[in-house]
Parts: structure tokens; sequence; C-alpha cells
């Protein structure tokens, strides 16, 4: 008979905790930090290339200097930002890197302004070809940020709905987490004149 109670208590304990949702906020929360590493890498990716894409473009126009200071300025900046899967929960530490991936962004805008002023380096076959990385890479990067925003979303809405918010406040007081968000100024569209 104390079996038989025994195995009714497991039975209704796994079946509770089935219905309270700690394993999906768990399987959300792992989630996110894999959609993470997905940014994370892409970015990695973007930061390996720039080197080469400098070499190529010092070979052309070596009196860019400010143009190519610029750029291996902001790399420099975006190498010093340790990141993690915690940086997911410090919206300080994720502003930080934004702007350091903005900055280096903006950097590799201010290059393909210089390559526009130099034909005979946009004909450079292995100038198009690192012009063709680059350009996938930062497609990459929108995709990596748009699945992270969603994994987001899916994280804080279980941990925001009953009965998972019960459980999210009494047993795991996981924080809602902040998805990648525009930089300032983004809303308007850039001016293009030829």
């Amino acid at each position: 008979m104390k079996r038989l109670a025994l195995l009714l208590c497991i039975i209704f304990a796994s079946a509770g905790l089935n219905g309270c949702g700690y394993n999906q906020i768990q399987q959300n929360d792992e989630a996110v930090i894999a959609a993470w590493g997905d940014v994370e890498a892409s970015y990695q990716r973007r930061a390996d290339l720039i080197p080469n894409l400098v070499e190529v473009v010092k070979g052309y126009a070596a009196h860019e200097k400010e143009t190519l200071t610029a750029i291996t300025e902001a790399r420099a900046k975006v190498g010093q930002i340790r990141l993690g899967s915690d940086i997911i929960n410090n919206p300080q530490a994720m502003e930080q890197f934004q702007a350091a991936q903005g900055g280096l962004s903006s950097a590799l805008s201010r290059l393909m302004v210089v390559v526009e002023r130099y034909p005979d380096l946009k004909a450079n076959q292995n100038f198009l070809d690192l012009q063709h990385q680059l350009e996938g890479t930062e497609n990459r990067i929108n995709v990596a940020r748009v699945r992270f925003n969603e994994t987001i979303r899916v994280f804080n809405t279980s941990i925001r709905t009953f009965p998972n918010n019960l459980t999210n406040n009494l047993l795991l007081k996981l924080p809602r987490k902040e998805p990648f968000k525009a930089e300032a100024g983004s809303e308007k569209a850039p001016a293009v004149s030829f």
C-alpha cells in the first residue's frame, strides 16, 4: 500500500512539474543562449574578414590611411569587449557591444566610399571576393539578430504567461531578456545622391 501511495505521489509530482513550465522555460533559456552564440559567430566571421579587406585596399589606396585606421580601431574596440552568454542578461554590456559593432559598421561604410573613388580597386578580383564575403556576412549577422530576437520573444513570453510565470517567480527567477535594438538614428532612411 505504501509503495502504491509513493508511486502515485511520484506520478502526480512529475505531472505537476510538466504542467508548471519548468522544463519549457529551461529549453527557451537554452535557445536564447544558442541564438546568441549564432550572433557572436556571425560577428566573429566579419572580424576575421576585415584584416584581409584592409590589406587589399591598402595596396590600392595607401593614401586613404585615415579610413583604414578607423576600421582598424573600430575592429580593436570590438575585440576588447569580452563576450559570453552572460551579456544577454546585462543591458549595459549589450549596449556597449552594439555600440562597438555600430562603429565598425560605420567604418566599413566609409571604406566603401573610398572604393567608389578608385575604379581599379573595384575591378580587382580579390577585392570583389572580399566584398561579396562581407555582404554575405552582414546578411548572416542580420539573420542571426532576427533569430535571436525571436528566441528572446519566445523566452520572455514563456516566463510571463500562466502557469510558467509562477514557476519562474517561485523557482527560477530568470530575468526578462532584452532583444537587439536598432541604432539611434536608423529610423531615418540614408540620403543617396549620385
